[in-house]
């Protein structure tokens, strides 16, 4: 099977599966009621993402078995993604204490860093670090960090499925821009269209006014995924990795500006709340659409070149973050991210 038949499958089986989850959570009661804390004033079922993780995990060891994706990846996103997945699926039908899922996140960010190899090497203003145990145990941070600022970003119709696919096209152009495409290093390429065809599929149901929504076995599933394959790429050229953490700047800028103005005014960061700045800006334009198409604007339009730059070497990595993040940390502010209401 050629991967241009393979990744129409996969999001297909994606769209139907969506499509089924919304009638098993509809006859099982599992709906978002809005309250108080809700970006949503229609009660709309949840537990969707599940579709993404069925498809994609499915679809890897296919890909593996072809060729097209090197095992030691397909077995870090297997256990990590699936024991992700599996504690948001327990978590979306009942409650799990905080310190539980942390301990969860951490053993799969180990799993998925024994496999991936740690940390590679970081080039930082023409230096390369080799940063060993610390290096590591930075690279599990980053994943579980990521992991769980998805959960919190996914809060408005649409918007961690824009990100999710704007940021695999713009890893997956990366590794065509560098001549990777074809290679034996372009395994990273593969996965990272699979994972936005699955996407894909299931965004026909979560486009605004969503139909569906993804839940932390999506979300969760999602963050920790796009943080392997971002390091997957790191492996293959270390500019990747800050090529990668511009392209996911839009997300780690605002739920990192929104966590620590919370640390600051000593809130707790795992209640429940609606002061992101994408929060405020769907109630400030009444509607969801506009910002869920600003995300894939602001990843398309400046996120994207940024990270080509750095990717092709005109331009050092940590000064490329700085450049990429400035104005959505004005963003950020403007629509008083972390503020209370």
């Amino acid at each position: 099977m050629s991967i241009w038949w393979l990744l129409p499958a996969v999001a297909g089986v994606a769209l139907f599966m969506t499509g089924a989850l919304r009638r098993y959570a509809l006859a099982r009661s599992l709906i978002d009621i809005p309250n108080a804390r809700s970006s949503h004033s229609v009660p709309t079922p949840r537990g969707g993402g599940v579709a993404i993780v069925v498809s994609f995990l499915l679809a890897l060891p296919l890909m593996a078995a072809m060729g097209l994706v090197a095992w030691p990846l397909v077995w870090a996103l297997l256990g990590s993604g699936a024991g992700i997945a599996a504690l948001g699926f327990l978590d979306d039908h009942g409650h799990i204490a905080a310190r539980w899922r942390l301990l969860g996140h951490f053993a799969a960010a180990i799993w998925a860093l024994f496999w991936l190899g740690g940390l590679p090497p970081v080039n930082v203003l023409g230096f390369t670090l080799e940063l060993g145990w610390l290096g590591h145990v930075l690279a599990a941070v980053y994943l579980v960090w990521l992991l769980n600022l998805y959960n919190f970003m996914d809060g408005i119709d649409g918007i961690a499925s824009v990100e999710a696919i704007c940021v695999c096209l713009g890893g997956a152009l990366l590794f065509m821009v560098l001549g990777f495409a074809g290679s034996a290093q372009s395994t990273g390429m593969f996965a990272v269209l699979l994972l936005a065809a699955a996407v894909a599929g299931f965004l026909f149901w979560n486009f605004p006014p969503a139909r569906i929504f993804m839940g932390d076995a999506g979300s969760g599933f999602l963050g920790i995924t796009l943080g392997i394959l971002s390091l997957q790429a790191a492996w293959v050229a270390p500019q990747l990795l800050w090529s990668w953490l511009i392209l996911l700047g839009v997300f780690i800028v605002d739920a990192t500006f929104t966590l620590l103005r919370r640390l600051l005014r000593g809130d707790k960061v795992y209640e429940a709340h609606r002061s992101h700045a994408y929060q405020y800006a769907s109630r400030r334009f009444g509607r969801h659409l506009p910002v869920t198409l600003a995300v894939a604007g602001l990843n398309l339009i400046w996120l994207l070149p940024i990270a080509l730059w750095v990717g092709l070497g005109g331009l050092d990595g940590f000064a490329g973050v700085l450049i990429a993040y400035a104005p959505l940390v004005g963003l950020a502010v403007k629509f008083k991210a972390g503020e209370l209401e």
